[in-house]
C-alpha cells in the first residue's frame, strides 16, 4: 500500500490507537500533537491523507484543514472527532473535507473512509450530509 497518513489529535491514546490500526493496515503514519503541528507536517508533503481531530489547543481542526487545503488542495482530509456536531459537519462539507468520522467508529469504517478518501473518493454518508442540508 505505501500511502503515508497525517494523524492529528491532542489525545496521545488516541494518536496511538489510530497509529495501531493504520500501520497494521499497511498505511505509514506521521502523528502530529495538535492543529498547528499538523500544519506544520503537512507542509511537508509527504502525507498522503490527513486524519485531524477537531478540539485541539493551539488550532482546532477545522483552522488546520483550511490552512492545510489552501497549502494542499489536492491532499484529502478527514475529520475524526467525539461530538457529533451538525455545525463541525457542516463546516467539514464547506471547507472541503473528505468525509467525518466519530472516534467510536469501528476499524472497518475508519480504514473504509481513508482508503476511500485516497482514491479521491468521498466517504460522506448520505446521513451526515442529509443532517447537514437539514441544518442550513
Amino acid at each position: 500500500m505505501g500511502k503515508t497518513v497525517l494523524t492529528v489529535d491532542d489525545s496521545a491514546s488516541i494518536r496511538q490507537m489510530v497509529a495501531f490500526t493504520l500501520k497494521s493496515a499497511g498505511y505509514n503514519v506521521i502523528e502530529a500533537v495538535d492543529g498547528e503541528d499538523g500544519l506544520n507536517k503537512a507542509k511537508g508533503k509527504v502525507a498522503d491523507l490527513v486524519l485531524t481531530d477537531q478540539n485541539m489547543p493551539k488550532m482546532d481542526g477545522l483552522a488546520a484543514m483550511q490552512r492545510i487545503k489552501l497549502e494542499r488542495p489536492d491532499v484529502p482530509i478527514l475529520m475524526l472527532s467525539t461530538f457529533d456536531n451538525p455545525t463541525y459537519i457542516a463546516r467539514s462539507v464547506a471547507l472541503g473535507a473528505s468525509g467525518f468520522l466519530l472516534k467510536g467508529c469501528t476499524r472497518e469504517e475508519l480504514l473504509n473512509a481513508i482508503r476511500m478518501a485516497a482514491r479521491g473518493e468521498s466517504a460522506w454518508t448520505r446521513d451526515e450530509l442529509r443532517r447537514v442540508t437539514g441544518a442550513l
